[in-house]
């Protein structure tokens, strides 16, 4: 898993020029760099894969490949692409493009910590790897429009599980379990931690597995396995055998019915899942999976750190 991300990054730097070298490349001390996200419009550190060539736009898209799972790929493309139909949407006046992502390097593979960063409107990918660890959180991917449809029907809907299998672990569960998961009929009008570089202290909220029956215990494993599962599945099986099950919450605020705003929340001592559908009239997804205390590889860097200190 490590060699096919290490030879996928250095596949990708071997094909800039000097001059696209010097712009991609920065280091993986830089904290402010490194952890400072977004999942908004607008420009960001690194060469822009709309200015790329070919060859070097599909080594961006091996980068993604090798630490995405063929589903989670998949998505990625699809947010990318929607860029254009937004525009479209939006009469060009944004003028929005599947163009408009960003390629930044912290580092190169070598003998200490290095990593990446994929991100654009609606995607942040951060990896980081340290000591043969490889750390992708936070992991965004969002979608407008959410959902396209033909005469009612979908057509289109990047986001679809996402939605669907809270939809059906809230459904499930019974009345007594539903009033506990249900804490506010409004929903926020955005992701509660934003862009935020650290998680910070959100107060568990909601049912936990504890209150919840079998089958309801088991999809709402079955949904926090699904956003680990956006990872090759190395990546995804190590982060799943860390998670302490029993101590999750799962909350949902606003609407339940289909095509009004919601929100909901996964929240373990590590794991932070969020996921809103409210602009546009509910036609405007965001999602995320964080670690609180491994965003941006930052649980890596402190032991690697701290190896060296002791050496």
């Amino acid at each position: 898993m490590l060699h096919e991300i290490a030879e996928a990054t250095r596949g990708f730097l071997d094909l800039l020029d000097d001059g696209q070298r010097a712009t991609a490349v920065r280091d993986v001390s830089d904290d402010d760099l490194r952890t400072r996200w977004a999942y908004t419009p607008g420009p960001r550190p690194g060469v822009v894969y709309g200015d790329l060539t070919r060859d070097q736009r599909k080594a961006v898209h091996r980068l993604l490949a090798c630490v995405l799972s063929p589903h989670a790929y998949a998505q990625t493309a699809a947010v990318m692409a929607l860029e254009d139909v937004l525009d479209d949407r939006e009469g060009g006046h944004r003028d929005r493009h599947q163009g408009d992502y960003w390629t930044v390097l912290l580092g190169e593979p070598g003998d200490g910590p290095w990593g990446w960063r994929v991100e654009g409107h609606h995607l942040s990918v951060n990896v980081v790897v340290a000591d043969g660890r490889v750390s992708a959180t936070p992991l965004f991917l969002g979608a407008n429009p959410a959902r396209t449809t033909y005469r009612g029907r979908t057509v289109a809907q990047p986001l679809r599980l996402e939605e669907e299998l809270a939809r059906e672990l809230l459904d499930r569960m019974g009345r007594t379990a539903r009033g506990l998961a249900v804490v506010s009929d409004t929903p926020p009008a955005d992701l509660k931690t934003g862009n935020s570089r650290r998680v910070g202290d959100l107060d568990p909220v909601g049912v936990t597995p504890a209150q919840l029956d079998r089958a309801s215990r088991g999809l709402l494993v079955g949904l926090v396995r699904y956003y680990l599962d956006r990872l090759h599945s190395d990546l995804a099986d190590e982060e799943f055998h860390a998670l302490d099950l029993d101590r999750l919450h799962f909350s949902w605020e606003g609407s339940a019915k289909r095509g009004e705003g919601h929100y909901y929340r996964v929240q373990g001592p590590e794991l932070l899942i969020e996921y809103d559908n409210t602009a546009n009239d509910a036609n405007h997804a965001h999602s995320v999976w964080r670690r609180r205390s491994g965003d941006f590889g930052d649980d890596l860097l402190a032991a690697h750190h701290a190896s060296v200190r002791h050496e």
